[in-house]
């Protein structure tokens, strides 16, 4: 077998830890790691689960302070409380338990924290260059972030409002990830529904990235066969474990093939969404997605394999054949959106509170985006975003 293309990635050194129950074993993993002092971020939900409660008695003194009120977004002033937090207990790993704004929160506190230490930028010089302050990531729903390098932080802009800002580093991959299905039994159904989406994103965005590569698609298509079956499962019956298992074993696959695939438009939209509008982003990820991939059905990408991604996308969601590769891509946004309506979440930017007068200076933001201008159709002016607000508005 010949090859006629090329392709390059980096990969990160990561433990995965996956199984019902797998919380249990985080102490015999940490102890080999040697980490004796760990800070844990997350949200209120999670304190009000009852999992700050069981990771407090799991790890016992090793677990020196909990950063229980993370916001969504990654504020960039509860990154500093946080980093502060850390410092005064001279933490060696931080742990993110919950979504992508508790992940995301870890990864912005490791590079914090080292640079307070080191007074130097705390990015990586060379790409397998590895963390001062490694991350712990506990995911509790369908985001992705404990795969990732990326994570985003919500800035104060200076003549007012905020802006998303994207941060890719290796440094930030997690070193250790625990998937426990049982963590996601009680999580409610609304965002088990958007961040199943959102995991969907990731598996569509890695098909038609400009990056992608013979890992990245397996990993996608993977994923959307896993999620495409098991997340209207989630979704009937939330506490079905084997489901549950399925859709956190999709999402793992989602957050793999993203991980080393250049994002694109639908990303690139739903952070700007999120950070200006305050769209939370599975819901975000929920209204744009079927436009992104309308938008890009006619993409052209380098192979591996040399079906075109709509294809693969239509057949791994179970579609049958199409007359073109165009006509695939549309099937498979149309499909996209009608699970959304299955799932009862918004499928207009209306519904989720963004005003008609801000689609342009959205569409504005989004097109000074680097993400957005990772697109595989090359996007050369603000009109085409607007216009795709405009009809998921």
């Amino acid at each position: 077998m010949t090859t006629d293309h090329e392709f390059r990635y980096l990969g990160y050194a990561q433990e995965v830890i996956f199984a019902p129950g797998a919380l249990a074993r985080l102490p015999d993993a940490v102890q080999r790691f040697g980490w004796s002092r760990l800070l844990l971020v997350t949200s209120g939900s999670a304190r009000r689960a009852g999992q700050v409660e069981q990771l407090e008695r799991l790890l016992g003194g090793r677990l020196l302070a909990v950063y229980d009120h993370v916001q969504p977004h990654v504020p960039e002033a509860q990154v500093a409380e946080a980093v502060s937090l850390a410092a005064q207990h001279t933490v060696e790993a931080v742990i993110g338990l919950g979504g992508g704004s508790p992940l995301g929160m870890a990864k912005a506190v490791s590079q914090g924290l080292e640079a307070q230490r080191t007074g130097q930028p705390a990015r990586a010089a060379f790409p397998t260059e590895q963390p001062l302050v490694p991350v712990i990531a506990i995911p509790t729903t369908y985001a992705g972030s404990e795969m990732t390098a990326v994570y985003g932080v919500t800035r104060q802009k200076p003549g007012g409002g905020t802006l998303k800002v994207t941060v890719t580093d290796p440094k930030v991959a997690p070193k250790l990830v625990v998937y426990d299905p049982e963590l996601t039994l009680d999580l409610p159904s609304e965002l088990t529904a958007s961040t199943g989406i959102n995991a969907l994103a990731h598996c569509v965005e890695a098909l038609y990235s400009v990056t992608r590569h013979p890992m990245s698609t397996a990993a996608a298509l993977g994923g959307l066969r896993y999620i495409s079956q098991a997340l209207p499962r989630c979704h009937a019956e939330p506490r079905d474990l084997p489901a549950r298992a399925d859709m956190l074993a999709g999402a793992h696959l989602a957050g793999a093939s993203l991980a080393s695939a250049a994002m694109a438009l639908h990303h690139g939209l739903c952070h700007v969404l999120g950070g200006t509008a305050g769209v939370p982003h599975g819901i975000a990820n929920s209204i744009i997605l079927p436009h992104a991939m309308r938008f890009n059905a006619g993409a052209q990408v380098p192979p591996p394999p040399a079906q075109a991604w709509g294809e693969l996308a239509a057949a791994a969601l179970g579609l049958p054949p199409a007359d073109s590769p165009i006509a695939a891509a549309m099937a498979a946004a149309d499909w996209v959106y009608q699970l959304v309506g299955r799932l009862g979440l918004p499928q207009h930017l209306r519904d989720a509170g963004v005003n008609e007068a801000d689609l342009p200076r959205l569409a504005q933001l989004a097109f000074e985006s680097r993400t957005v201008q990772n697109n595989p159709l090359p996007i050369t002016s603000p009109a085409p975003l607007e216009a795709l607000l405009r009809a998921a508005w």
